[in-house]
């Protein structure tokens, strides 16, 4: 599947260069319903009641020209329905699938689906709104179409080979939901609706928990409504259970849509379900019921072709429990031979994976050895060479001590020598300086001498004075 895939990316890569290439258009807002693809929808309404802010709005377009409309789950990232009409059914041809840049960004200026491998880092966002094609690879899951290719005609089959057109699927579960709706549409639909182009069909899809890669919502069920517009017309629903690929049942439209989202109207006014012609519609659920016993619808309305329907009709159920055994045994062949390949593939990669793995710690050891012994190889002359710098330290430090040593034993006797040498030098100079000091002494003992004697004279003088203002008269002179 991947080399599938690989393939096909290489082919669009070759064919869009050309012209004609599919196209889709995000609706506006300020647009109405779906814009151009309102067509087809009974009465240009489309459904009611899907209301989340996540809900996109898809014209999907091929060559400028509406081709069918899609209502796109950005949660989930899936189509919650695809409205299509049927058109004359061609051969499938290579798959190109295609992304739509609008949904993760609004803003770009591509209008055109494109491959996802051509816009690489041109779309913000990519893939935060929408599948990818990465999603689903390696899954399990195949992109199921909601709008089968086999039921458009060659103009047509491109625009449905997009990721907003496609559900998560199994391979066996995509291919019987497109063989179902492929006998639905074309044996029991086509033939009871008066007009064609009035014929009307919603194929969707109910969002899960179960989701591939964390991302892509598994449909919890795959439905149809169909509505014939027309004079005597009738609707019908169809529902196949993702735990039964084999299951097919049929229903109203009222009771699909309860099955819905709450509020889900599908068609405008019910597909005129007051006018309806109950007696076609029992003809499509006859057709649908023989679609699912596994039996050909026929529809001539000349008796010998029913005769050799009726012959058909119980051949076929004697032919189908022996037509299911057989599809059976070799689907068991199938799953028996894909078994046998998975284990031999499984064993192959667990002993190519175990050698690989030998051979790379075997590497890893031969590279942690050599870079063990260059990391010694290395150190050697560093660790000899700080060997020599650290002897030759330590011979300049005992020199250094040997010396210090020497200089502190040679200082005592010569600081005694030198003392002793200037003990002379010393006394003979302080001479001077002590008879100076005697002179000074000697020279202030003499005249504190003479400052006494003055000091007592001068007493005497004034004791000797006062007494004689004391006692001589006034009269006398001061003499």
């Amino acid at each position: 599947r991947e080399w599938t895939m690989k393939t096909s990316i290489v082919f669009l890569l070759c064919i869009s260069a050309f012209p004609g290439f599919s196209q889709g258009r995000v609706v506006r807002e300020d647009e109405t319903g779906f814009a151009e693809c309102n067509v087809f929808f009974p009465g240009q309404v489309p459904p009611e009641g899907f209301t989340e802010p996540f809900h996109v709005k898809i014209c999907q377009q091929y060559n400028k020209e509406p081709r069918f409309a899609t209502l796109y789950s950005t949660k989930d990232k899936i189509p919650l329905y695809s409205a299509f009409k049927f058109t004359k059914p061609a051969q499938s041809e290579e798959e190109n699938w295609l992304v739509e840049p609008q949904i993760d960004d609004p803003e770009n200026d591509l209008h055109e689906m494109v491959h996802e491998a051509d816009i690489g880092g041109t779309v913000a966002n990519l893939g935060a709104n929408q599948a990818l094609t990465s999603d689903y690879v390696g899954s399990g899951y195949e992109r199921g179409l909601l709008n089968p290719s086999l039921l458009n005609e060659e103009d047509f089959q491109v625009a449905t080979y997009t990721l907003t057109n496609a559900v998560p699927l199994s391979p066996a579960l995509s291919k019987s939901w497109h063989r179902d709706i492929g006998k639905v549409v074309e044996q029991a639909l086509i033939p009871h609706c008066s007009k064609m182009d009035h014929l009307y069909l919603l194929a969707g899809a109910i969002p899960s928990s179960v989701q591939v890669k964390g991302k892509v919502s598994v449909p919890e069920s795959l439905w149809l409504a169909a509505c014939c517009d027309a004079p005597g017309g009738w609707s019908l629903g169809l529902v196949k259970k993702i735990s039964d690929e084999n299951s097919l049942a049929d229903l109203t439209v009222r009771e699909l849509e309860k099955q819905l989202l709450p509020g889900v109207h599908l068609f405008k006014g019910n597909c005129g379900e007051d006018k309806q012609s109950q007696e076609k519609r029992e003809a499509v659920l006859q057709a649908v019921s023989q679609i699912r016993s596994g039996e050909q619808v026929e529809t001539s309305d000349n008796q010998e072709s029913k005769d050799s329907g009726w012959v058909r009709r119980v051949a076929g159920i004697i032919a189908t429990p022996f037509i299911k055994l057989l599809e059976l045994l070799i689907y068991i062949f199938v799953e028996l031979v894909k078994f046998v390949f998975y284990f031999l593939w499984l064993v192959v990669k667990r002993v190519v994976g175990t050698v690989l793995d030998g051979v790379y710690g075997l590497w890893n050891g031969i590279v942690s050895y050599l870079k063990a012994v260059t990391m010694v190889l290395i150190s050697i002359p560093y660790d000899l060479g700080r060997v020599i710098i650290n002897i030759f330290l330590g011979f300049l430090q005992i020199v250094q001590d040997v010396l210090s040593l020497t200089y502190r034993i040679l200082s005592i006797p010569m600081g005694f020598v030198l003392h002793l040498a200037a003990f002379p030098y010393h006394s003979i100079c302080a001479i001077p300086s002590v008879l100076k000091d005697m002179a000074t002494g000697i020279g202030g003992t003499f005249s504190l001498v003479i400052d006494a004697t003055a000091a007592v004279l001068h007493g005497f003088y004034y004791l000797a004075g006062h007494i004689v203002k004391r006692f001589v008269p006034k009269g006398s002179s001061d003499d």
